[in-house]
């Protein structure tokens, strides 16, 4: 009976003060979730392993659970879990939309307490964090990280952010193939990526997108101009309706002048344009435009049907 005491005392005493709690886990508590579904979701991240034994530490100590995503650590101290659950959150949501640059990520890292868009960006252009997808030369994760929404703690060194965000788009990527594109599509991964946040910018429907990506590789076949209009607005910096002076603008990116891809991504595209980038649609296009206020795009294969989808735009108030 002596032994059995003490084995019991023994596993209590690991359960409450584990010897190496693990890695940090997120647990998220839904507004109007019970005490019981609060435990059961602690237990199933791994943060706790004896949802009968902490609870009654939880009813001991009077602990309210209160609706938010905290940090605990999987094999977590009850002491630790029950400290943090007193806690209000202490995270700071980061939403990163489809399409956005590096530029407009550092301005929204630039909000968080702490941080700064100088320094981010002096982080993500330094080479020092790098994407499997990011080729030798090239020293920046314009293109490369994941647009999602992020929670960002205390303390958390813009390194840190970065490598989330990488391993976010390495992740998805990975899911769709990406490596493989060179086989798929006959273009490196990393040119995808290129073709992917054209895509982005240009497909202003879903539907549209597999469509944009065929008209790109069409071009790219003939050795044609791709005179891209997302392109020559990341050249310059903005997105007002271009004029013949930026059409001229001296930019790797303008496309209207030079040929071929631009050296590098122009946004930070979702998963559904780098699926498009890898699986255009067959077709013979060679050009498109918006026609429709909606962003319905019309697609033609010869310039004087380009020609006239572009008077169809005017008509209904699109473009010059």
């Amino acid at each position: 009976m002596t032994i059995i005491f003490f084995g019991v005392l023994s596993w209590i005493g690991i359960q409450i003060f584990p010897l190496e709690p693990g890695t940090p886990v997120k647990v998220t508590i839904p507004s109007g979730a019970s005490g019981t579904q609060a435990i059961n979701l602690l237990f199933k991240k791994q943060v706790i392993s004896a949802p009968l034994l902490f609870k009654a530490f939880v009813e001991l100590d009077e602990v309210n659970f209160t609706a938010g995503t905290f940090v605990f650590r999987k094999h977590d101290s009850y002491l630790n879990v029950i400290n943090t659950l007193k806690r209000p959150p202490t995270w700071q949501k980061l939403v990163i939309p489809d399409g956005w640059t590096l530029s407009q990520i550092a301005q929204a890292v630039a909000k968080l307490r702490g941080h700064s868009a100088t320094r981010f960006l002096a982080v993500a252009n330094s080479g020092k964090i790098r994407s499997p997808y990011e080729p030798v030369g090239v020293n920046n994760l314009q293109g490369l990280l994941y647009p999602d929404t992020y929670f960002i703690y205390p303390k958390e060194s813009n390194k840190k952010i970065l490598l989330t965000m990488v391993d976010r788009f390495v992740q998805q990527a990975n899911k769709v193939g990406l490596a493989n594109s060179q086989k798929v599509v006959g273009v490196s991964p990393y040119q995808a990526i290129i073709v992917a946040s054209i895509v982005e910018k240009e497909a202003l429907r879903l539907q549209d997108g597999p469509k944009v990506a065929r008209v790109i590789y069409n071009r790219l076949h003939k050795n044609m101009l791709l005179q891209i209009d997302a392109t020559v607005h990341f050249a310059i910096g903005n997105s007002k309706p271009l004029t013949y002076k930026d059409l001229t603008v001296n930019s790797p990116y303008n496309t209207y002048i030079h040929k071929g891809l631009p050296p590098g991504p122009i946004s930070m595209p979702s998963l559904r344009a780098i699926k498009d980038a890898l699986s255009p649609a067959p077709g013979p296009w060679l050009y498109y435009v918006v026609v429709n206020k909606n962003g319905k795009e019309a697609f033609s294969v010869h310039y004087n049907q380009q020609l006239a989808n572009s008077t169809l735009a005017q008509k209904a108030g699109i473009g010059a």
